[in-house]
């Protein structure tokens, strides 16, 4: 159990490495043709809404086919948007461009998601029985993964400046083709087989702990990407940094939220059945983390105190720390809800919530920023965040009260 949880979080290593990368040189490439920030908004909503329907259809399809062949196909398609993507002709139409960019992004975002909810599931299917393992195996791979997202932010940008954005694009494409190759070989057929759900109406019918973790997510990451997709990458390139500048510490905060996220059981009391101190703390969290934005809406809002730039990185390492424990949390929490026999349906409807989030955020974060700035992202951030706060208090404190109410015949 513990080699196969070793294989599947090494491969998901890689495969996030080249899709934080990904982001980087769509974000940065497209920056320097000229598009505006809600035309770089633009360029990643197939990405986020094709992610709705993969994590959707990922869960149901890695129970009834088994983990590693959903691997294998979100790494596939992963490759296959890369190649795509290298294989766009700057002498096209702005038009054309953008819409062969969406496409290609759309593949990307499929595979990412198709991948993401495979390798979470894995984790269920081979830890062993109790609360504690589970939350330090859930911390120890989201916390490990988004260090390995913030590695390919850094990546992204230095393969941008050294070999360009086709070679970069092929580059990661040969080594996702290596990391497929080993995951096949490697891991058993029937990981996380199990009884899949034979209707529309069951696929959707989760339980009461599901559902609103799933709606507190939604707010979460989309108080997150609001400001820190486009909004603060242009606001930071704007203010004079250099890519390579704007790209190092996003991959720097990443790096140092996925170490928090490793960490985030030391910061949360443990309880022996795994919800009644851990529900109160996501609460306490929220709380801290809605805080956050609001604080930095009053400082930048001051003039001539500080330079927007540095306030805004000041806030933005700050806001990480509640961020991350929130985003551990709430991993941990939708293993704790989840059915047994279905938990990789369970997860995948979990993180299609969290695509719809990142897609709100995306579409918000360029438009907002078109229309009133960094300032204006921020408010949107605030807002949202104070919505999943109150979200959290609706959350069940047992699993048997999570539970669907079954009918009497």
């Amino acid at each position: 159990m513990v080699r196969n949880y070793l294989i599947v979080t090494a491969s998901y290593w890689v495969f996030t490495l080249v899709d934080g990368a990904l982001r980087m040189l769509v974000l940065l490439h497209f920056f320097r043709l000229g598009y505006t920030p809600f035309a770089l908004a633009f360029l990643f909503l197939l990405y986020e809404a094709a992610g709705i329907a993969a994590n959707l259809a990922g869960g149901w399809l890695a129970s009834r086919f088994g983990i590693p062949r959903m691997l294998a196909v979100g790494q596939s398609l992963q490759i296959a948007g890369l190649i795509m993507l290298s294989l766009l002709d700057p002498g096209w139409s702005a038009a054309a461009s953008v819409a062969w960019v969406v496409a290609a992004q759309g593949i990307a975002g499929v595979a990412k998601d198709v991948t993401k909810t495979a390798s979470k599931s894995a984790i269920k299917a081979t830890s062993a029985e109790g609360s504690g393992q589970l939350f330090r195996w859930v911390a120890w791979f989201t916390g490990s993964k988004n260090a390995m997202k913030g590695v390919g932010f850094f990546v992204g940008g230095l393969l941008l400046e050294l070999v360009g954005f086709r070679s970069a694009l092929w580059l990661m494409a040969a080594l996702l083709a290596v990391i497929l190759v080993v995951g096949l070989v490697s891991l058993p057929r029937t990981l996380g087989k199990a009884k899949s759900s034979k209707s529309m109406k069951e696929l959707f019918g989760k339980s009461r702990g599901v559902n609103l973790l799933a709606a507190a997510r939604i707010f979460m990451f989309g108080a997150r990407d609001v400001w820190f997709v486009v909004g603060l990458p242009v606001f930071l390139y704007a203010s004079g940094w250099r890519f390579l500048e704007v790209g190092g510490f996003l991959a720097a905060w990443t790096i140092a939220y996925g170490g928090i996220q490793a960490i985030a059981p030391a910061l949360v009391a443990r309880s022996a059945d795994g919800l009644s101190r851990e529900i109160p703390a996501a609460r306490l969290w929220a709380a801290i983390l809605a805080a956050v934005p609001i604080i930095l809406i009053v400082v930048m809002q001051t003039p001539g105190l500080w330079r927007p730039d540095i306030v805004l990185v000041c806030g933005l390492a700050l806001f990480g720390l509640p961020f991350a424990v929130n985003s551990s949390l709430h991993s941990y929490l939708i293993l704790a809800y989840a059915g047994s026999e279905k938990a990789a349906e369970d997860v995948g409807f979990y993180y299609a919530a969290n695509a719809t989030g990142r897609l709100m955020g995306i579409v918000l974060s360029g438009l907002l920023y078109q229309v009133g700035g960094i300032a204006a992202c921020l408010i949107g951030s605030a807002v949202m965040l104070v919505v999943c706060w109150l979200i959290t208090f609706l959350l069940p404190a047992s699993v048997a009260s999570s539970a669907p109410v079954k009918r009497m015949a």
